[in-house]
């Protein structure tokens, strides 16, 4: 039934069984040429996605520290409340104090950050409830002080000549911080002299926020000289976008040359299996078989080699990345994003269409040929 409905493919079929050695070398080349583009595709896009998941809790942090001609260490109220107008409506300000000491603890001593500020949940809480919204006493420990000193809330440490009563111990850093809570201790900010602030972070409500805090605090605090220095991190997560992108694209290039090799040769395997056929291709033209129906058959043969070869590149793509994230740190959950899906179905349609590619000229050459040159071949 299947040969009187698609004639064309029973004998592309049949055509291909015969010579399984060559059709088989054709069709590897691109099992390779889509494997190299789902394997590159997949991890530099589970690497990108990775990359701005471990960073994207900075794209929404800008800091604000006294600038080079401003002449001063610390910011003053002035400064606080420029940003506090910048920020209205946009995000969290906390002002913040710092100095570096000495720690001591039951478990030894410790030279550590000392921060200072009344809300450490904004900047230390990593959305967890453990840190207090407000800070009026005590001292929060960073885990990894808390780990080396031996410290637990009741605890008592001493911060260089004073004693404070450990009433928290703050979750551990998921990714990069721009602050140093693992091995910091967090104070009231009445435990500093003074009301003037190292820095102001504010935690926006998300990277546009950011941006526009960034800018407004330039606005108002640089307009004539720089007052304060503005860093906002989500330049440095545009900057890391840009070039994961030029990667994606340089990698993905690289694999496209490997389907380019693998069209050439099934160009070349079609015009050596056309030259072997002609005495073939003139016989069937000679007793009525029109040319449509002999460039359709070869067609389908190349056509074939990119279906078998494409559908095995991508799985066999697909499940060596998927090996890769269980063998080394790569997370699953970014080889595994819906978009990822694009990869192999887009490489495949690619495989497919080189073999299309490959084959036409050699189809169309054999079809076009009058049967009694091909006769004589």
């Amino acid at each position: 039934m299947s040969d009187r409905r698609f004639p064309a493919l029973s004998l592309a079929t049949r055509n291909l069984a015969r010579q399984r050695l060559r059709a088989g070398l054709a069709a590897l080349g691109i099992v390779i040429g889509v494997f190299a583009v789902v394997t590159l595709g997949l991890l530099g896009n589970a690497l990108s996605v990775a990359a701005q998941e471990e960073l994207g809790g900075l794209g929404d942090q800008v800091i604000i520290s006294p600038g080079e001609e401003s002449g001063r260490e610390t910011l003053d109220n002035r400064d606080v409340a420029a940003v506090r107008r910048a920020a209205d409506g946009r995000g969290t300000v906390v002002p913040l104090r710092s100095t570096g000491g000495t720690v001591r603890g039951t478990g030894g001593q410790s030279v550590a950050q000392i921060y200072g500020t009344d809300n450490p949940q904004a900047l230390f809480g990593n959305g967890s409830g453990a840190v207090p919204s407000s800070h009026r006493q005590g001292a929060l420990v960073g885990s990894g002080l808390a780990a080396d000193l031996n410290l637990r809330p009741g605890s008592t440490i001493t911060v260089e000549q004073n004693d404070y009563r450990v009433v928290g111990v703050l979750p551990p850093v998921e990714g990069i911080s721009p602050l140093q809570p693992d091995t910091a201790v967090v104070l009231p900010p009445g435990e500093f002299a003074g009301d003037a602030v190292s820095q102001v972070v504010v935690r926006a409500d998300s990277p546009e926020d950011a941006r526009a805090v960034a800018s407004g605090v330039r606005d108002q605090l640089n307009s004539r000289k720089q007052q304060v220095s503005v860093f906002s991190l989500t330049s440095v997560l545009d900057r890391i976008s840009e070039f994961f992108d030029l990667l994606n694209g340089f990698l993905l290039a690289i694999a496209g040359i490997s389907l380019v090799v693998a069209g050439v040769s099934i160009f070349n395997v079609m015009l050596m299996t056309v030259a072997e056929r002609r005495g073939e291709i003139g016989v069937l033209r000679a007793v009525g078989i029109h040319r449509k129906q002999v460039l359709r058959t070869l067609l389908v043969e190349a056509t074939l080699l990119g279906v078998v070869g494409g559908a095995v590149g991508a799985v066999l793509g697909t499940v060596a990345v998927v090996l890769v994230a269980t063998q080394t740190e790569l997370p699953m959950w970014a080889v595994l994003q819906p978009g990822n899906v694009f990869v192999p179905l887009g490489a495949f349609a690619f495989g497919v269409f080189i073999a299309l590619v490959g084959g036409l000229y050699p189809a169309y050459r054999a079809a076009w040929e009058p049967p009694v040159e091909a006769l004589r071949g």
